[in-house]
């Protein structure tokens, strides 16, 4: 089988993570797997895995870029004997079902988030990620607003959750010299007299930094025993959003309790690091990978009350559900994160590992795809 995975770009993120997962289950499966995509600071790993990556200016989402683009992949497709079409964002999936229409490839997407859309024309645009021959949800959220907003494809929907790499988040596979050199890079004291609270998600509003802030100033003004509260993302090209966190972290005097630190290429050993994770996003996330990466560390997650985190996070089990965008609620479940005792605490990390290793793999998700893609390879385009 020869896969070609349409994807804007390959930096950080769920959506780009998934498709070298893809690109390595079918090299190891005897296929190719090409990735058209502008690049970025993930195409090493993925040539490391086997996948060939073909430069294309996918992240447009300009008409006229979007439109030549499908001639470029048609062109792809018959040079290369590709097989399937795989997209994963709406832009480049409009590209790629133009593509297919000319060729005897065929056509699937992955729906990979909620895809807001207000206008009329721009619910047609989303559409497009539910016109795949089979419409891959990663949790069953997803599926739901599948259902919801594009009722034509319900029988089209698989679901596949999204998976963690059990091999690489255990905490026995992370040597404690990987944890200290990534403390010392951001200038933390490890192993630590105080309780960590590490944030995983890249520095833009709706992941919910700004109401952790505000929460954790809440706290402060309590009096509370604070945790160190590492934000750990990715801030490129959002300048004025990290501004905005460091004049909130001055406002509430948290100068000594916050630090930004920017992207992390070793989540496990960040996770080893911590004592809990965070994840309050203010908007539902399709899946939640970092929640469930932090479980299969042993490690308590908050989350927001909605979206894939449901399915994700048990509250009173394996961490704590809040009500999204509250302040309050956010720190009352910091407040009694930080308060119970570090027994206590293992005791919901080791319940939280257990759920997402018998629920959530990588290996899981590699297996799920490659058994839609024989699905569709036995049908007609």
């Amino acid at each position: 089988m020869i896969l070609l995975q349409l994807i804007p770009q390959l930096e950080a993120g769920g959506a780009e993570r998934t498709t070298l997962e893809v690109a390595q289950a079918v090299v190891a499966a005897g296929g190719r797997a090409l990735v058209v995509s502008e690049g970025g600071r993930m195409e090493a790993e993925l040539a490391a895995l086997g996948g060939e990556l073909v430069r294309l200016p996918v992240a447009s989402k300009n008409p006229w870029t979007v439109w030549r683009n499908a001639g470029r992949i048609a062109r792809i497709v018959r040079s290369e004997g590709v097989d399937i079409i795989h997209a994963r964002s709406r832009a480049p999936a409009w590209s790629g079902k133009w593509a297919a229409a000319r060729t005897d490839a065929h056509f699937i997407t992955t729906y990979h988030g909620t895809y807001n859309g207000k206008t009329g024309l721009k619910r047609w645009y989303n559409a497009v990620m539910a016109r795949g021959e089979r419409v891959i949800a990663n949790s069953n959220f997803i599926a739901d607003h599948i259902r919801t907003h594009h009722p034509f494809a319900a029988d089209r929907i698989r679901v596949i959750p999204r998976g963690v790499d059990l091999d690489s988040f255990d905490p026995q596979a992370v040597a404690p010299d990987r944890v200290a050199g990534l403390a010392a890079a951001w200038g933390v004291e490890w192993p630590s007299s105080r309780l960590i609270a590490l944030f995983p998600a890249r520095l833009t509003g709706w992941k919910g930094q700004r109401e952790t802030l505000i929460a954790l100033g809440q706290l402060k003004a309590e009096g509370l025993t604070m945790p160190l509260t590492l934000l750990a993302g990715d801030a490129q090209g959002r300048d004025a959003y990290r501004g905005e966190l460091e004049s909130l972290i001055a406002q509430y005097g948290l100068e000594d309790d916050v630090r930004i630190v920017g992207h992390c290429t070793d989540m496990p050993a960040a996770f080893a690091m911590a004592d809990i994770a965070l994840t309050p996003s203010v908007e539902p996330e399709a899946f939640g990978r970092t929640a469930a990466e932090a479980g299969a560390m042993h490690r308590p997650v908050i989350a927001a009350d909605h979206g894939g985190a449901r399915e994700v996070v048990l509250p009173g089990e394996t961490g704590w559900r809040v009500e999204p965008g509250n302040p309050a609620a956010l720190a009352a479940a910091i407040r009694e994160a930080v308060s119970m005792s570090a027994e206590r605490r293992a005791a919901i990390g080791e319940r939280a590992a257990h759920f997402i290793r018998t629920q959530f793999s990588t290996r899981a998700l590699q297996a799920a795809t490659l058994r839609v893609y024989d699905e569709v390879l036995n049908s007609q385009p």
